[in-house]
């Protein structure tokens, strides 16, 4: 059996292939459309995906009729899919579930799902397939932690992450046990905590937060020392690195959000434990690339882009939708002058696997979801708290970051660079050769 797993309808739609335990192909809806979390798959595109995959079956990620019942019980507006379905459905937090446990590499002994809300649970734990703990709506740490991001003037659903990097800037000074345990679904009055700082209070959010995700991950190693975890949440890293000390293996699914499930809906479905390799399973842009010609562009001290292989499904750009720079100059402002960025943001570097533990001390996996202390000074690709989001290159990466960096290793002894995504601020990441050309065009950055 083929199936084609749907995402769609709220934020962030999306759509993966599955036959037997192999992914045939997964992607978010927003690198074609070129929209931005575009939460809807376009029409035409369904004869455009029969015939190209020519899927047996398709299932969706929640069932709509359950979620208005929650939204007609709260007062709030119906919504329905884009379109009729007429296949399987699964609980939204059955999906997510199902993509972190089916995709992990051991056997997890409970699996975590938190996010913002799906039909009514906004946190669950999983073990052996069966829900063994919940909370459920109005109680939700991923709309409180939206509420703060849309308060302190950022964009929910799309800059948590910012409201996660600028709580470093700030002190934990306020009290928001009452907020937190609250409904938060309509967000914060601007007049609230009107005498603090927006780093004041993305600082105290995230302590709450992290407090708040320890508590539940103690009732999960009550069933062992093996999690696996996803649902929106999962991307604060600064928290994963918090709970990772707690667990002999941890597997956080490397798409925990919404647009996973469109994976992880196929999993519930088939039970089938698959072959989860690396990200790289969106639009294939087939070229080679010489990474002397990409070094030799980076030592002059430019920023270049690589736009090669298979698109990375999910938020992180792990090689080949990427923009890369030296790290041994404070090149920080250049790119975030490229991208549109606020001035504070930091980025991540891209280390080899083997130099890992002489520059960094933590914890740091090939997806980028942890923090790790640095050992060095390269300022671009370390936070105002000594901090930075490592993403470990094994030798083994498909991507054409390996061979990169091995060639800049080998020029200049230093064995990382700075990598972020192919993108500018508020558009999506670079998907096709087209949008590479574009992108090199506008923005005046060589991308190979």
């Amino acid at each position: 059996m083929r199936y084609l797993g749907i995402s769609e309808g709220f934020h962030n739609a999306a759509y993966a292939v599955v036959e037997g335990d192999k992914i045939i192909y997964a992607t978010e809806v927003e690198r074609i459309t070129r929209v931005k979390n575009d939460k809807t798959i376009p029409g035409y595109h369904f004869d455009t995906l029969k015939r190209k995959f020519n899927y047996d079956e398709t299932v969706f990620y929640e069932y709509s009729s359950i979620k208005n019942a929650r939204r007609e019980m709260y007062g709030m507006a119906k919504t329905t899919p884009c379109r009729p379905y007429t296949h399987g459905n699964i609980l939204h937090h059955e999906s997510h579930a199902a993509a972190a446990y089916f995709s992990c590499p051991f056997t997890p002994d409970s699996t975590v799902v938190i996010d913002a809300i799906g039909e009514f649970d906004t946190a669950s734990i999983w073990v052996d397939g069966c829900k063994v703990w919940s909370k459920q709506y109005p109680w939700s740490l991923g709309l409180f932690y939206s509420a703060i991001t849309k308060r302190i003037g950022l964009k929910p659903n799309e800059d948590e992450y910012i409201t996660m990097g600028m709580a470093a800037f700030g002190d934990i000074c306020i009290n928001m046990e009452e907020e937190i345990h609250s409904n938060c679904h309509r967000g914060f009055k601007r007049s609230k905590w009107f005498w603090h700082t927006p780093e004041d209070i993305a600082a105290s959010a995230q302590a709450h937060l992290e407090m708040e995700l320890l508590n539940i991950f103690a009732k999960a190693r009550k069933y062992g020392p093996n999690v696996a975890y996803a649902g929106g949440v999962a991307l604060n890293c600064v928290a994963n690195s918090k709970i990772r000390p707690k667990f002999d293996n941890m597997w956080i699914f490397p798409n925990p959000g919404d647009a996973g499930s469109a994976l992880g809906c196929i999993l519930a479905k088939t039970k089938q434990k698959i072959k989860f390799e690396d990200t790289f399973l969106g639009h294939n842009i087939s070229r080679s690339i010489n990474p002397k010609l990409v070094v030799d562009t980076l030592l002059k001290r430019k920023v270049v882009g690589v736009a090669n292989g298979k698109a990375e499904f999910g938020p992180r750009a792990l090689g080949n939708r990427s923009l890369l720079g030296d790290v041994r100059y404070d090149i920080k402002d250049t790119v975030n002058n490229i991208k549109r960025r606020q001035k504070f943001r930091p980025f991540a570097p891209a280390i080899l696997e083997e130099y890992y533990e002489k520059y960094f001390e933590g914890y740091g996996n090939e997806y980028m979801q942890f923090v790790a202390k640095a050992k060095h000074d390269y300022s671009s690709v370390t936070h105002v708290d000594g901090t930075a989001r490592v993403q470990v290159v094994k030798p083994s990466s498909k991507s054409a970051l390996r061979p990169i960096l091995e060639e800049y290793y080998e020029r200049t002894g230093v064995p990382m660079l700075l990598n972020t995504s192919l993108n500018i601020k508020g558009e999506p990441m670079v998907n096709t050769r087209t949008d590479a050309d574009r992108f090199q065009t506008n923005y005046g950055v060589r991308v190979f």
